[in-house]
This record gives structure tokens, sequence and C-alpha cells, in this order.
């Protein structure tokens, strides 16, 4: 499409014209070209150039009826530049308003200059507009406008007024410029169609050229005013009229009138294809184009010049599918769109621009066939024809003729049929078509890979690839090639894998690569063609370089490869006077399990066993399968395996070995055997072997030697899970199974595994017990040795969760602390007490360790020790293994290994609680217990300046005795910092305190709040303890000596200010029958005048004097007592009579505790001795 001018690629544009005043012609011409449509324009400076652009023709235009019947073309050349730049539509002088209201001379000056613009433009019906140049305060005569309008004959609405200084009205002035430039421009078009139509409807004239012309034009005229759909029908009128020509028009010679209707044919389906197109009419595009080519697809014209037919075909092909690629019509759902005629509907290829790049090369192709055959039978072809390259386009579209010079002038001469066909076979020779053929199908190939369709991808890359092929460029061809050929390998076309791999094979001989050559030359050998494939495919005219697909010509190829890598020692020769040859470098080939060559050898292996012991023999049958038409001799057979001491070479005794076995070979096991590998049919060889090392015995390859320097090592297949082979999976063949007992056929594997020697040394796992969180747990580990020597042995420990999960919490392992990890690997203790060396011991992770064992001698023993710390409750499983080599400490020498486990229980010894205690006989009214938040976590709350007390208890929750040495309260604050005070209740152990199972400890701390506030922290508890060593207990052997420090962080409280404070004061003890003072104190902390009603309830235990009920009022900051007298009538522990205070502000009520309210009575006055208390010490508290 870019061989098209640009006229007829691109949509016509309405083109206009400014005479006069250049400076403001890039305004104008800039709005104009971004109005919608844009409008072209043609600046020109004065009057005059216009004149030169349009003389006066001083001939009148000649009647319709008087016109010639016959004309030298049917369509111009230039026709369309011509009216797209040089034929404006609308002209429109420039004057200022100087000229027309100053002086009489330039008014004289613009009446001239309007008469010679008409005079130029009236003949060919241009139209035009007068443009007034304004400036700031100018104003035009009335009289004067109305002279201008007669002498320039138009309507007042095309007189315009134009103001480039008046910034407010200027865009209005240019879209009125605009609108009204559209406006005549579109009058202009419209009445150059209809005086064509005009012409063509009266009868004087009845000319298909006429008829043709006038319908182009036409349909030009009406693009110009975008009006589609009347160019569309123009178009198709004159293209169908164009192939009535076919035939009948004598003005040409004959090649030369069909190359001129084709041209034109050409231009016109251009033309529709393109506006149905950017119409969204892809369907009737499609449809147009299929009619085009059945049109024209026939009409080849004369033999010798057969070539421009093919070349114009593939051109139409190019561009509709240039045309259908660069739409702006976006197919939504194709299926929608795949229908046509009843008789032929539409394909989905025929929407898609591939199928159209791809016919344009397929038609290219046979236009260099054609050009070829040409120039093969053209007389003329090895001489230099000087008169062609004086050939040039006609004036008419499809026409050539021959440029003379004759002196100064220079005429065109027409060319006969014989001159212009030794032209065009001079020009097709000048071009390089393959280089084209590349180019369209590399398209096309690019535009099926993007719609998914790989099989066409693929035949197109084949045809790129043969081109390649065909120029000599064997690199690019070869690559291509593979590529194709791997995907016709996949869909098992064996016809088209022979025509690729016959070129592939012919490429690496051109390239002389002796490997590629020989690995394609099997591949072909071993296809599965049979004698009834001799017969030509239907789809190729040719065949490959290897010849045609059948089993003689396998055997020809199977011949040509096996006389050039088994010929005699130097070089071979495939061909004669063949470049490519073998020489004395070794040829090896790899065949794995996914390469096309295991058709060539298939090597299947089975163990007769699966488990074996170290050092006994087993059974190994190697088989092996070739698909090659010819029996063929394989001279040493070496089976390899992963264990090279097992590798054992086979030779065949009925041919003697080319070259002696190296100093490898000689010390591995070597056998005889007849090695024929026939067409489809194992060859089976049975072998018993042994290994002396413990794991995996794996079979890895077969190395089958072919001559004195061919060599294909096939990677061993398991016979139970071989895979059959692609291409002859549904061959008529008889299939065998690789060994003779089918039952190892199925279960047999190329890998057995030898088990590890009986190990002759103990290894002992120690602990005992369970671990406590935060104390060092020592577990001891014995290697004892009992008929082995222990050469290079190391212990490797792990440390395993018994539940699955991980040994570190996933939340914290980003912290750097060690506690992050639930249990640790801390270190590992040698016999002598002392920490092993980094040299001896490696800590990869918290839950690894490795460590080297020294030589034993038979009957030694090596004993340490390893250190783990639990940071969390968590049961683990420790996993000890040794391995050790009995014989030497060769890094190399086989391994024994032994495995031990061993779980260990983490618990946690020691659980600390609290709770706090208000002080005794004294209740704050407390807020935030009367109306908790709810939805939110309740903090306990303390009153302010308040003693209470915090009671820390520690319980053994193991099964042994536990010492406890210090129990203290940490505070991350200073003590002047923190708004509470935390003191001891007590002194500290004097000495540690005995914890037996289940008991507990207790201890009284004191906590004054000082400030109010809402989270007060008050520290960690921190306690020290130890196991008891003297309990006797086994466990207590596996722990370092040293305390465990256990640290209980104590929750957050609140500290608030009590309004009212309630305290209850009486004697100690009671005396039965003597009264006593039992006083009642509330106490108003507030700044508010409190409320309070006071009740007290009788008892049976006590005689009671005073008020039972009563409401006071209490001053803000003081204190309200009541006393009562109270005689008690009962002994033993009796209850006070009951207190209870109400507050009516805050609608709360509260009671003291019984235990608040229980007095002791005697029955007689008690006599008490005190004695001096020396040396204090605080006991364990035990549990009620």
């Amino acid at each position: 499409m870019e061989d098209y001018p640009e006229e007829l690629r691109t949509p016509p544009v309405s083109l206009v014209s400014l005479v006069g005043f250049a400076q403001h012609h890039h305004l104008i011409s800039t709005h104009l070209l971004s109005h919608q449509p844009p409008i072209n324009t043609l600046a020109l400076p004065d009057l005059s150039k216009l004149l030169l652009l349009l003389p006066k023709s001083n001939k009148p235009p000649l009647p319709v009826d008087s016109q010639p019947q016959g004309q030298a073309g049917i369509l111009k050349r230039d026709w369309l530049v011509k009216h797209r730049t040089r034929i404006p539509s609308v002209v429109a002088p420039l004057f200022s308003s100087d000229q027309l209201s100053g002086d009489p001379t330039k008014w004289l000056q613009v009446c001239s200059d309007l008469d010679n613009l008409k005079a130029v433009i009236r003949p060919r019906n241009i139209k035009f507009l007068l443009i007034i140049i304004l400036k700031d305060g100018d104003d035009i005569n009335e009289d004067r406008f109305l002279a201008l309008r007669r002498r320039a004959e138009l309507d007042a609405k095309y007189i315009l007024t134009f103001n480039p200084d008046d910034a407010s009205q200027l865009q209005h002035s240019l879209n009125r410029l605009g609108s009204t430039f559209a406006e005549l421009a579109n009058i202009y078009y419209r009445d150059e169609g209809k005086r064509i139509k005009t012409r063509v409807e009266k009868k004087g004239i009845n000319s298909i050229d006429f008829n043709i012309r006038s319908c182009f034009k036409t349909a030009v005229y009406a693009e110009f005013r975008r009006d589609w759909a009347e160019a569309v029908r123009l178009y198709e009128d004159a293209y169908h009229a164009l192939r009535e020509m076919i035939g009948t028009s004598t003005r040409l010679p004959p090649i030369q009138r069909l190359v001129e209707i084709k041209t034109v044919a050409e231009q016109l389906h251009f033309k529709i294809s393109n506006l149905l197109l950017h119409g969204g009419k892809v369907k009737e595009a499609v449809t147009w184009f299929r009619q085009h080519n059945t049109s024209y697809r026939k009409v080849v014209g004369a033999p010798e010049v057969i070539f421009l037919h093919w070349e114009w075909m593939s051109r139409q092909f190019l561009v509709f599918g240039e045309l259908l690629e660069t739409s702006s019509a976006s197919i939504q759902n194709i299926s929608s769109l795949v229908s046509g005629t009843t008789e032929r509907p539409l394909t989905e290829w025929e929407l898609h621009p591939s199928y159209y790049y791809q016919l344009a090369a397929n038609y290219l192709k046979e236009k260099r066939s054609s050009l070829e055959l040409a120039l093969s039978m053209s007389e003329t072809s090895t001489e230099i024809d000087a008169s062609a390259e004086s050939v040039v386009p006609s004036v008419y579209v499809g026409q050539f003729a021959q440029l003379l010079e004759l002196g100064d002038s220079v005429t065109m001469k027409p060319l006969t049929d014989e001159e212009y066909t030794r032209y065009a076979i001079a020009e097709g020779e000048r071009f390089q078509d393959s280089f084209e053929i590349i180019a369209l199908l590399k398209k096309s190939c690019e535009s099926y890979g993007n719609l998914k369709a790989r099989r066409m991808g693929s035949f197109c890359a084949f045809q790129m690839a043969t081109e390649y092929f065909t120029v000599g460029d064997f690199s690019n061809a070869k690559q291509l090639f593979d590529g194709v050929a791997s995907h016709y390998r996949q869909e098992g076309w064996v016809t088209l894998l022979w025509e690729v791999l016959g070129f592939l094979r012919e490429c690496s001989k051109k390239q002389g690569v002796v490997r590629d050559f020989v690995e394609y030359s099997l591949e072909m050998a071993a296809l599965p063609v049979s004698s009834g494939t001799d017969a030509r495919p239907f789809r190729f005219k040719e065949y490959s370089p290897a010849g045609p697909p059948s089993f003689s010509q396998r055997e020809v190829i199977h011949k040509e490869v096996f006389g050039l890598v088994c010929g005699e020692a130097g070089s071979a020769s495939v061909e004669d006077n063949n470049a490519i040859k073998i020489g004395v470098t070794p040829l090896h080939i790899e065949i794995d399990h996914v390469s096309p060559l295991r058709v060539v050898l298939l090597a299947s292996v089975a163990f007769h066993e699966q488990i074996v012991k170290p050092g006994v023999s087993t059974l190994i049958t190697v088989s092996l399968l070739s698909q090659l038409p010819h029996t063929v001799e394989i001279n040493q057979l070496e089976v390899q395996f992963n264990q090279s001491e097992c590798n054992f070479v086979i030779l065949n005794a009925q041919k003697p070995s080319f070259a002696a076995m190296t100093d490898e070979e000689r010390g591995h096991q070597v056998e005889s055997a007849p090695l024929r590998l026939v067409t489809n049919k194992w060859l089976r060889l049975t072998y018993g072997i042994k290994s002396k090392k413990s794991g995996k015995l794996e079979c890895v390859s077969v190395i089958a030697k072919m001559g004195p320097h061919f060599t294909i090592c096939c990677r061993a297949e398991s016979s139970a899970s071989m895979d059959d082979l692609p291409l002859w999976k549904y061959e008529d063949r008889v299939e065998t199974y690789p060994t003779k007992d089918p039952a190892i056929a199925f279960s047999g594997q190329k890998a057995i595994q030898v088990e590890e020697p009986e190990p002759l040394v103990d290894l002992y796992l120690g602990a005992s017990g369970p671990a406590f969180i935060g104390e060092s747990f020592m577990a001891p580990v014995t290697v004892s040795s009992r008929g082995h020597d222990i050469y290079s042995g190391e212990l490797k420990i792990n440390l395993v969760d018994v539940r699955g999960g991980v040994l570190f919490s996933p939340r914290e392992t980003e912290s750097s602390s060690m506690d992050s990890h639930h249990v640790e690997l801390i270190g590992i203790v040698g016999e002598d007490e002392s920490q092993l060396g980094s040299e001896k011991f490696e800590k990869i992770q918290q839950s690894f360790g490795l460590v080297s064992v020294p030589f034993l001698k038979n009957g030694d023993s090596w004993s340490c020790k390893l250190e783990i710390k639990w940071h969390r409750p968590k049961p683990v499983m420790l996993f000890v293994s040794l391995g050790y080599s009995p014989l030497s400490d060769d890094l190399n020498a086989q391994k024994v290994n032994i495995h031990k486990s061993l779980p260990i229980e983490g618990v946690s010894a020691i659980a600390i609680s609290h709770h706090f205690m208000l002080p005794f006989r004294r209740d704050p009214l407390l807020l935030s217990r009367i109306k908790p938040v709810h939805g939110s976590e309740q903090l306990a709350s303390l009153p302010l300046n308040e003693t209470s007390l915090l009671i820390v208890s520690a319980k053994n929750c193991t099964q042994v005795p536990l010492q406890l040495k210090s129990m203290s309260i940490e505070n991350e604050v200073s003590e002047s910092e923190s708004s509470c005070s935390v003191q001891d209740g007590g002194n500290d152990l004097l000495r540690p305190a005995l914890l037996v199972p289940g008991e507990e400890f207790k201890k009284v701390f004191t906590v004054v709040p000082k400030s109010v506030s809402s989270m007060c922290r008050l520290g960690t508890v921190c306690l020290r303890w130890r196991r008891d060593s003297e309990s006797g207990d086994p466990s207590s052997f596996n722990i370092k000596e040293a305390s465990v420090l256990s640290r209980h962080k104590l929750p957050d409280v609140k500290v608030e200010l009590s309004p009212l404070v309630v305290s209850l004061e009486c004697p100690p003890y009671a005396i039965l029958g003597d009264p006593f003072t039992y006083m009642v104190k509330i106490q108003n902390q507030t700044q508010l005048l409190q409320e309070v009603k006071l009740s007290l309830a009788d008892s049976q235990s006590f005689v009671l004097a005073g008020s039972h009920n009563d409401t006071v009022f209490i001053l803000p900051k003081s204190e309200h007592i009541l006393s009562y007298k109270i005689v008690p009538l009962a002994s033993g522990s009796q209850p006070l009579p009951k207190v209870t205070v109400s507050s009516g502000r805050y609608s709360a009520g509260f009671q003291p505790s019984n235990t608040a309210s229980t007095v002791f009575v005697f029955p007689l006055r008690p006599d008490f001795k005190m004695d001096d208390v020396g040396e204090r010490r605080i006991e364990s508290i035990t549990s009620e």
C-alpha cells in the first residue's frame, strides 16, 4: 500500500485559497486545518500568483456533444493531485479597511482586482468570498459596503470582517470563517458533481471510457463532501463499467490495454474497500474483495507476460490485508461476521490479515516462476535493452511511453506490445522477489501467532524457511525449520516432518555441521514411512532435497549416514564431490528422554530386585530397541551407573573392536555378547553386578560405540515408566516387552536401594524427665564402639516439634531476642566439661548442631552433653545421628549411619498468679466498679492514696521439689517517675524455701497509688528458683547448677479518686458482757456536699444502742463519725451488726465484707504473755 500515491491512499480534503495579506495566513490556515472536517489552505501573497496558477482560457468550453469520442486514456494520472493541491474550491481575497474607505485610487485598484478574479474563477465555477481586515476603531461606510457587494456580486454573508487585534472576538471570527469556507466548498464540490452528471445524462456521448471517468470524478467530489455512501456507489458503477471493457476496447495494443484496465480496476477496488472498512462494514468489504478476486483471477493476459498478472494478484491480496489490519473498524464478534452468499459463505480466515498476506506470498511465487520461464524463453534476455531505461509512466493511469529527446524538446512515443514486454521483463528482473516473499510470510506468521493459530503459523514458517534456503541463507532457514520440525513432531505429521527434516539435513550439509547432519539423517531413517507412502504428496509440487517419503528412501539415507560414521579412519564422503566429512575427531550424540532420536536407539533398564545388601550380586537387564530400516552392528556397549565402580562393558563377540580399551574401562567388568540390533526387536542383555556402597544405585546411561569415531549415549529409562514412541504409537507393528519376564517389564526400575552395612557402634541418649522453661537442660550422648573403629565420625543434632509445627513464633521472627525460639540448642559440652571449640562444633541454627567425633578404636567410648533451653512450653523430639567410616578417614569412604531419637517435654515449672486486697475495714467507693464500660477491657481499680495489698502466689506445677531463692517486683521506671509505689511487705528469704509438688508460696506487697492514672504500670514479678538437688530425683542430674529466673508481668491498673471512704473501727477482740465502742467513719474526699444514707441491721449476738437509720450531709473534704455502744451476748467469732452506706449523688451503696464485720468474743478476759522475738523469718503459707 505504500507504493500507492498519497492522494489515493488518503481521503480528499477540501482546498481553499487565501490571497493577499500574507501575515494573517498562518493564523487562518492553522484554524482551518483544525476544523472538522479539516480544510487545506493554498496561501498566495497577491492576486498575480493566482492568475499564474489559474490562467485565463481564451478557448470557450466545447459543448458536450462535440467532445471527441476517443481519449488517449481512462484516467489522468495527476487529476487527483491537481484538485487536492492546485484547484481551490473557494478563493478568498483579503482587503484592508483602508483600501475600501481611503484613497479613491485604492478603491479603483480593489475594483480592478475583483474584476480580474471573477474573470479567472467564473469559467471554473470556483466560489469566492471577501475578507475585510479591520483595525481597532475602523468602520466601513455603508454606501461603500453596498458598492463592494454589487461589484463582487456576492451576498452580504459572504463578505466577512476580520480583526486579528481584537482578542475577545478573534475565536468567533475564526469560527465564522471556517463555517463559511466549509459551506462554499461543499457547494462547489456538489455543483461539480452535478455538472458531470448532466454531461453523462446527455445522449450525445456513448463512450465507456468517458462514463468510467465521469463516475470516478463524481465519486471523488462526493468524498470531498464526506458523502461516503454516494462515493462507494459511484466507484462501483465505474468498476462494473471497466469490467465490460475487457475484450472490447481497441484503443491500445492488447497487452497494454489489459495492464491499463487492471491498474484502474486496482485503484477503484482500493477506494471501495477503504471506504467500506473505515465505515465499519468489514463483512461487505470482504465480500467485495472476493468478487474482485473472482472477476480478475482468470484474466491472465498473454502468456509471455503472465507474470504481470500474478504480480497484480499478489498486490491485491497484500493491499487488502494491510487495509484490514489498519482499519479502525474493530471486529467484536467474528462468528457473527462469518456469513456470505448461500453458495459460498465467508470463512473465519477471510476476516484476518494473515490469510491475505499468505496468499499474496503464494501469488508472488507464481510470478517468480512465470518470470523465470519468460526469461528462459526470451531471445533477448542476455542483451541489455537500452530502450527499456527510457520507458516512463504516461500521462494516464496504467500506461507507459518511451521518452525521446529531440534536441531541446522531449516527446512521448507510444510503446508496442513487444517493447512493453521487454520493459516489463527487465523491470521484473531488477527486483528480488524472494525477500518480498519472506517479508509477506513473516507478517502472516506473526499474525497467525497472535491468533494462536499455531498450525498455520508453522506452515508459513516452513514457506519462509524454504525461501531462505532458496537464496542460500542456510542459518535463518535452519532456525525456522527447527521450530517447524518441533511442532510437526508434537502433532505427529510424519510426511510433513520428512519434508522439513530433508531441508534441515541439506542445510547442515551446506554448512558443514557433521553432528546435525548425522542427527537429522538418523531421525529420517527411523521415521514410520512405509512403502505405502511412496506416492507423491498432493500438497507439494516438488520433493524436499531428501527425496520422496518412502521406505526405499529411508534405506538410502540409512546406508548413507552409516557409511559416513562407520567408514575408514580418517574421512568418508556421503556423496561424490560432497564437502561434508567426518575426521578423526570423535562424534558423540546424546539421546535423552525427550529427544526425537529415541526412535533411533531406545535404552530400557530394569533391576530384578528393589533392595539389595552391599556386596551381594543382583541381576540387571539392559534392553535396546531401534526403528532403523537395517540391522545395526554395535561394536561395544558401556553401561554407566552413578557409582562408577559398577560400570561394565559389553564387547561384540562377532565383530573385532576398532580400538583398545581405555585404562578406565579396563578396571570395569567386561562381558561379551552378539550386539546386532534388528529393526523393531528388543536386544536383551542380562548381567549381574555388585555394589559395595550403600544408598541409591542408578543406571545413568548406555553408550553404544559404532565405528572408530562414533558413539551414541542413550539415557537409561525404567521399563515400568518408559514412554511410547510418539510417531510409532499408532503404526501397525509388533510390540514386545523389553524383558522376557512381563512382570519385570511392568515393575522394573533403573534404580535400586543398597542397604547400609550393619553398624557395630552403640549410640545412647541418657536424658530423662521433663525440661522446665528457662533452665539449661543437659542431654548426655554416648558413643561406644563394639566392633568397628570410628573414622571421621560426625554427630548431627536436630530438634523437631512433635506436633509438626515450628520451634519459633512466626510473630517474633523479626525480633533480635533469642527468646523468639521456643526451644534452642545452646551448645555442646565434651567429656572434659569444656565447651567444644569452633573447629569441632558448628552451630547452624538454634535447632541444629554438628559435632565431630574423635577417632575411636574398637571398645572405646566417647560422650558429650547437649545443652538445650526451653523458652516456651513445647514437646520436642531430639534426633541424634552418628555417621562414621569403619575403614579409613577418606572423605569418599563408605559411611555407616546410626539414628536415635528421644522425646523431651518442655513444661512450665512455676505458675505465678496475683490478686489485690483493700485495707482491712476500710472500703473506698470506686465508681469504675459501679458503672463499668461495656466493650472495653476492664482494668483493676485502686483507690488513690490508699494502701492496697498485692498478694503474689507461686505454685509448683511439677512432680519434683523446687527451691525458691527470691521473689521481687521490678519496675521499668524509677520510683520517682512512677504513679504507684510498690513495696515489699516483709523481709527477703534468708535461705531457699522448699516448695514441694503442688505447694503454693505467697508473698505480700504494698501498693500506694500517688496520682490518678488510667493505666498505671506495676512492674514485673521476678522469681528465682532451681531444682532441689537434695531430693534425689534422677532428672536433677540433667540440669546445670544454676538458678532460673521466671518473670511474670503484672497487668496495668487504674488509679482513681474515691469520693467516699467508709472505715469501721472496733477493738481487735471483745469480752462477753463488756460493752465496747463501734464507730463508722465516712470521709468525703471531693469538693461537693455529699448526701449519705446509713442503716445498721440488728444482730442476735449483740445489743446495740444508737440510731439504726439516718441520713447525713457531709461537707467537702470532711469526715462524719457515727458511734455505737455494743454489748456482746455470745462468745466465739460473731458477726457485727451489718452496716450499709448509700450515696444519693452516685446512686451507689456498699457494705463491708463479712471478714471485716466479724470480731472474736472471749468468755473471759484473756491473759497474754509476750516473749522477745529474735530472728524473724518468713515461712511459706500453704493455701487452704
